[in-house]
This record gives C-alpha cells, sequence and structure tokens, in this order.
C-alpha cells in the first residue's frame, strides 16, 4: 500500500511537509516553516502528526525555510535519519537555518524586553544546538542520480530553476506485491529566462504529480526584468529618498545585485550606493561562487561585469554596527535587506525609520504570502505592526513581477507540456484561489484529474496501468 499524506504546504503556500508511506516503510518530503497569519505560524508549535522516529529519512528540495525551516524542530523532537539533498542546498542549509534560529532567538529576547508578546517568557522554535544536530544527518546526493532514501523507494533530483540548489523530485515507489510507482513532487518551479538561474529540467512522466501552484491563477508581466527594475529605480532616484527592498538573502539578493550592476555598468542608472544590510547574503553569495556551473551569468559577461558583489558602489553590512550607520545615509540609494516577506530581520529596522518618510520606496520583489506585512503593504495598509509599534505609511509601494521566482500559470504548463495524463494532479504550495486556478488551467490545457487537497489529507496511491 502506498499512502500520500499533506501535512503542509496545502491550502497555502508555506509549511512544505508530503509524507509518502510504501508498506512500512515512511519518507518525508520537505520539512518546512508555515509562515504568514498568527494561524499559521502557530502550526509550527505542533508535533508533526506521526512520529518523528517513524521516518526512514528525509527528501529536501532546497533550502528555502518555507521548505526546510521545520528540520531542526523535528530532529529536537526525535528524528535522526538521513537528510537527502543536493550539493549546493547543502551548502546553503547551514546558513539558512542558523540564520533562522539567530532570529527567532532575537525575535523572543527582543519580546521579552518590550513585554508586547502573550506568552511568558517567549521561546525560539529552536536552538542552534538543534541546527548542528540537523546538519550531521544531511547526505548529499549529486542531481541525475538515483538514490534510495528507503527500501523500496527510489529518487532522482532534477535542476528546478529556482534557486541555486533547487530540485524537483521523480520517485519509484514499490510495495510487496506490486510494480513500482512513479511520483512527482514540483516543489518550487522556476522560471524561464530568469537572471542567475537555468532554466528548469522538463518535467517527467508520472502516475501521480505533486504540483506547486502559488501563482496558479494568474501570468506574470512580460516585462523584461532588467527594464522594469530600472523603471522602479528611476522612479525611487527622482522621489530622492532611499528605496527599500527587502529580499531573501539567498537567491533573491543575488539576482537583485547582479541586475543592479548591469543597469550602472550599462549607463541605463547613474552610480548610486547600494547597501546588502545582510551578513548571510555576503556568505551566501561565497556559497554562490562556488557553484557558478549551476548558474546563467550570460548577461553580466556581455556588460562585463564580474561575478563579484562587493564593488566600490556595493556597501555590505555585516555587524549590527554597520547597519545602524545607514540610518545616517541620506538618498537616493539603496538597501536591500531581509526578510523577503518583512517577517523579521534587519529591514524591520529600516522599515519602521523610513516608512513614516514620503521619499521613501518599498520595492516589492517577490512573492508576498497573506498575512505578512508585505502582503498588508501591497494591499494598502496605512500603519504597519512592527516590534508592538503601528508604523504610518508615508512612502510609496511598488512591485514588480519579473524577479519572482516562481514559475507563472503559463510556465507551469510549459513544463508539464508534452507529458501522459497522471492518475491525479495535486495542486499544492498555493493560496485556495490560486489552487483553484491552476486546476482549472490544466483541466483546459490536458484534461487532466485534478485535486486540491487539504492539510492532513491521506490519499492511496494505485499505480496506474500504462
Amino acid at each position: 500500500m502506498i499512502t500520500l499524506t499533506f501535512l503542509g504546504a496545502a491550502g497555502m503556500v508555506s509549511g512544505s511537509r508530503h509524507l509518502l508511506d510504501v508498506d512500512d516503510k515512511r519518507v518525508l518530503f520537505d520539512c518546512g516553516l508555515f509562515q504568514g497569519t498568527k494561524s499559521l505560524r502557530e502550526r509550527n508549535w505542533k508535533s508533526l502528526q506521526v512520529p518523528p522516529d517513524s521516518l526512514q529519512s528525509v527528501v529536501l528540495t532546497h533550502a528555502h525555510i518555507d521548505h526546510s525551516g521545520w528540520l531542526p524542530r523535528l530532529v529536537k523532537q526525535g528524528f535522526t535519519g538521513p537528510i537527502h539533498t543536493s550539493r549546493a542546498t547543502a551548502d546553503l542549509l547551514g546558513l539558512m537555518l542558523f540564520d533562522s534560529a539567530k532570529c527567532q532567538a532575537e525575535d523572543a529576547l527582543y519580546a521579552n524586553r518590550k513585554g508586547y508578546s502573550k506568552h511568558h517568557p517567549a521561546q525560539p522554535l529552536y536552538e542552534e544546538q538543534d541546527v548542528e544536530h540537523t546538519l550531521r544527518l544531511v547526505r548529499v546526493v549529486d542531481r541525475e542520480t538515483w538514490f534510495e532514501p528507503a527500501l523500496g523507494v527510489r529518487c532522482r533530483f532534477h535542476d528546478a530553476g529556482h534557486m541555486l540548489g533547487s530540485s524537483f523530485v521523480e520517485v519509484e515507489a514499490a510495495t510487496h506485491h506490486g510494480t513500482p510507482t512513479k511520483i512527482l513532487f514540483s516543489a518550487d518551479v522556476g522560471r524561464y529566462n530568469a537572471p542567475l538561474y537555468n532554466d528548469p529540467v522538463k518535467a517527467f512522466a508520472c502516475d501521480w504529480l505533486v504540483c506547486e501552484s502559488t501563482y496558479g491563477d494568474r501570468d506574470h508581466s512580460d516585462i523584461d526584468p532588467l527594464h522594469e527594475l530600472e523603471t522602479a529605480t528611476r522612479e525611487a532616484i527622482e522621489r530622492g529618498g532611499m528605496m527599500l527592498v527587502a529580499s531573501f538573502a539567498v537567491g533573491r539578493c543575488q539576482q537583485l545585485v547582479y541586475l543592479l550592476r548591469i543597469l550602472m555598468a550599462s549607463g541605463r542608472l547613474p552610480q548610486i550606493p547600494i547597501w546588502v544590510d545582510s551578513p548571510m547574503a555576503v556568505v551566501a553569495t561565497n556559497i554562490f561562487h562556488k557553484h557558478l556551473a549551476e548558474q546563467d551569468l550570460s548577461e553580466a559577461k556581455l556588460a562585463g561585469v564580474d561575478e563579484s558583489l562587493a564593488t566600490l558602489s556595493v556597501h555590505l553590512a555585516k555587524t549590527s554596527e554597520e547597519s545602524k550607520a545607514i540610518n545616517d545615509a541620506n538618498g537616493p540609494g539603496i538597501i536591500i535587506a531581509s526578510s523577503g516577506m518583512m517577517n523579521g530581520g534587519r529591514i524591520l529596522h529600516h522599515l519602521k525609520r523610513r516608512l513614516p518618510d514620503s521619499r521613501t520606496t518599498v520595492l516589492v520583489a517577490g512573492f508576498q504570502a497573506a498575512g505578512t506585512r508585505g502582503r498588508a503593504l501591497l494591499d494598502g495598509a496605512e500603519f504597519l505592526r512592527i516590534h508592538g509599534r503601528d508604523i504610518p505609511v508615508k512612502a510609496a509601494v511598488r512591485r514588480i513581477e519579473a524577479l519572482s521566482g516562481h514559475a507563472d500559470r503559463r510556465e507551469l504548463v510549459r513544463w508539464l507540456s508534452g507529458l501522459p495524463a497522471p492518475e491525479c494532479t495535486f495542486l499544492v504550495h498555493g493560496e485556495p484561489q490560486a489552487a483553484s486556478g491552476m486546476a482549472e488551467q490544466i483541466r483546459s490545457s490536458f484534461g487532466w484529474k485534478t485535486m486540491i487537497p487539504t492539510i492532513g489529507q491521506t490519499v492511496h496511491l494505485e499505480r496506474a496501468e500504462r
């Protein structure tokens, strides 16, 4: 018997956790944090629906926290098996998880000091020692190489084009009494012709498909990312203030600096200072350099820009003192800081200081889940709650979509085109409207059966006869 249970990212974007049971063997695909509304975040404090020590292994598609960030909690609760992932993801994972533990500890400390937490005292979800224990379990697997996370289960990673190291997973699961059933976990599928990243490898034929639907109800703009970023930055320069960019330190930050340097080197933008206010982004860039073969640097080569992040116009703020010194700078200039959905990190301090200034521009350059501060700004919030205070929003809020790391509706159809029909396509990693839109698109484009699972739902996978 083969069953699939959706423990996260069902009816929502975050908390990716998909449990595969094959007879008496159990493998968890991804182990992410829930992000967004309070009710979602509270799920992070609940135990996994199955005993952690009943898992043979975890298969990790990439290092983003909504896919990896619950791993230390899983280990803290008793998981001791291997965590299989790609080489670049293994290099990024420690950086991501240590930062997550640090942010949680800092937020808990700040909440206790200011007294705005309802929990007394506020506690982090996990600590650095839990991350250390987690990293000891990581096992590197090269892409396009079969590996066996549990007896009777074979997997293979393929480049998903979403971020450095990101993969989708091809799975063959065999019961004691049957031939293998083929399952495909898309995880997060990247875009075609995206800055820095290669195009996603085409999907494979499967009996059952678990497909993301983050942008399943819409198509991204056809505007070139260089042009879109140039337009937004020029407007910010004309306003005379700082442009604040909430960015994921791993991936999006490198894309932004890469494109801004191309625009300035080619004369399309004036040379203005750029602050990368993230020690994590600096370390991540060194990891990017280690894996240059996984990246598409063709635009930089045409503009004569090398791969280095550190230049005279790019200032790297590693320490808290260097971060605070940015407060003394006046615009025009660009501050890139994490976190990408404005849920924590140094971006909050810059927002608290500069949102009341009408000369400020806040550039939203990625997906913003419901309940996040980034979504609130996009929805026109007049005040933003930061560290227990309501900060007035006088800044201009702008959005660029060309840098989204997720395939849109058309690109997902392109990724899936030419495949024989699976028994069923499960739409995950999408808010209800997005998942419904993707379901309708798949039915109209291919005529496939689709299903939008709910949290905790279990489905039985009987191998399709082909």
